[in-house]
């Protein structure tokens, strides 16, 4: 008797991804190229880019869509096929940092209107810890009339999706897989395995899945967080930070990481759904909303010592010209979802600071949107301070000469929030974190 990964092997059940985003348009087209796909997302307009082998993500080439046999779509008609769902819808946090789950609910809204028995669905958004099974299946089972396990099969398998990163793209990294039983623990894990090269690590249950994922990026923000308030404590002493961590890293045992702005759609959000959880259960988790504070307060950190050396330079801030160079959430993307990039801009705009930005990558129309700044081309001679916030291929590039060509006289300072260019010019008032 086969089972449904049998019948997806032979083509006679298709996979469903739902939600075509960073996530979600990668793992459809690994799949794709191995099994039938269809790929739903909410966005007609996106859908249509996607069939024209477009990524409105602008992260895979037209390449990637080639020999993958799939079908995208925004009607619900095109998923009755599918009997093995996979949800990819961001979770993003509120303006209070409390999770909003409405993409994720919504989506599994989406699939229990065409839920039949035997399908299973496999959720990969970044959640807390039961959430799969508190919040998502009951929706589930409210939109289908169907029961949690008896008639349909649900698993957890976070997503590990670097944007902007070539080398380590889904199919070439680990992944965790979990079932609501063995039978679907299983099933799920040899499907996850004809896309997943260096194969899968089954997970005991759904909430260690969700565990798993939540903490490897709540671990990466308290450590980044450390070499924040080790940058502070270290700028008022007067010495430079990446010179320390230099020399403590010739150590073999000490972690390799270092100080900057923590944006984006994970390492900036996913720390907040595990400290919910934690109040809900009545524990205040002190260690991870500490980490939280400071990298949230890094941006206007940087800004402030940007004013400072302004000042000290015997000019007035009140109408300085100030050049933000990078605003995505990281290098060599487009992504500006939680861009602390916009921390540093409006705090130097509550000094009455002039300030353009710049990016290579970002599109000015949705900076615009989400921020109320678009970038400009700069202007030459121009600037009393240019802040490199992202370490963009193209700024790693630049030379003193070129950097000295936009600034307005021999006062101007180079910010250089990342370090790229420590020990490379020697002429130009500098500082980094």
């Amino acid at each position: 008797m086969s089972n449904l990964y049998d019948e997806i092997r032979a083509g006679e059940a298709k996979i469903g991804v739902i939600g075509l985003g960073y996530v979600g348009l990668p793992i459809a087209l690994a799949f794709a190229k191995k099994v039938p796909v269809v790929g739903f997302d909410i966005n007609a307009e996106r859908v249509a880019m996607m069939q024209n082998s477009v990524d409105p993500s602008d992260e895979l080439a037209a390449s990637d869509f080639e020999d993958a046999d799939i079908e995208f779509t925004a009607s619900l008609e095109g998923l009755k096929d599918v009997k093995f769902f996979v949800v990819a819808v961001p979770t993003p946090i509120d303006e209070h940092n409390k999770p909003d789950l409405s993409p994720l609910l919504g989506a599994s809204g989406t699939v229990g209107k065409v839920l039949k028995k035997g399908d299973y669905v496999i959720f990969e958004s970044t959640v807390y810890p039961g959430c799969t099974e508190d919040d998502c299946i009951p929706v589930l089972e409210s939109k289908s009339g169907l029961k949690y396990v008896e008639d349909f099969k649900v698993g957890y398998s976070p997503e590990r999706i670097n944007p902007g990163d070539k080398e380590h793209t889904i199919t070439k990294i680990l992944k965790v897989v979990s079932g609501c039983d063995d039978e679907s623990s299983e099933i799920i894990a040899k499907v996850y395995e004809l896309i997943i090269e260096p194969g899968v690590h089954r997970a005991s249950s759904i909430k260690v899945a969700e565990a798993a994922k939540i903490i490897e990026n709540t671990q990466r923000d308290v450590n980044i967080a450390l070499m924040n308030e080790l940058s502070i404590i270290f700028n008022r002493i007067g010495i430079n930070t990446f010179e320390v961590l230099e020399a403590a890293g010739t150590k073999w045992n000490f972690l390799r990481f270092f100080p900057g702005m923590v944006g984006g759609h994970c390492i900036g959000v996913d720390p907040y759904y595990l400290t919910y959880k934690a109040e809900e259960l009545g524990y205040h988790a002190r260690i991870i909303n500490s980490g939280r504070y400071v990298n949230d307060s890094m941006g206007f950190y940087i800004a402030k010592q940007t004013v400072k050396k302004i000042l000290a330079q015997g000019k007035n801030v009140a109408g300085a010209r100030v050049l933000v160079m990078g605003a995505t959430f990281k290098e060599n993307v487009s992504d500006i979802r939680n861009s602390k990039v916009s921390d540093v801009v409006k705090e130097l705009q509550s000094f009455t600071v002039n300030v353009d930005v710049t990016d290579p990558h970002a599109s000015s129309d949705e900076l615009k949107h989400e921020y109320g700044f678009g970038t400009v081309e700069p202007d030459s001679k121009a600037y009393d301070a240019i802040i490199v916030a992202v370490n963009h291929d193209v700024y790693v590039d630049m030379t003193e000469s070129d950097i000295r060509a936009l600034m307005s006289d021999d006062k101007g300072i180079l910010v250089d929030v990342k370090g790229i260019y420590r020990g490379k010019f020697e002429n130009l008032l500098y500082w980094s974190l």
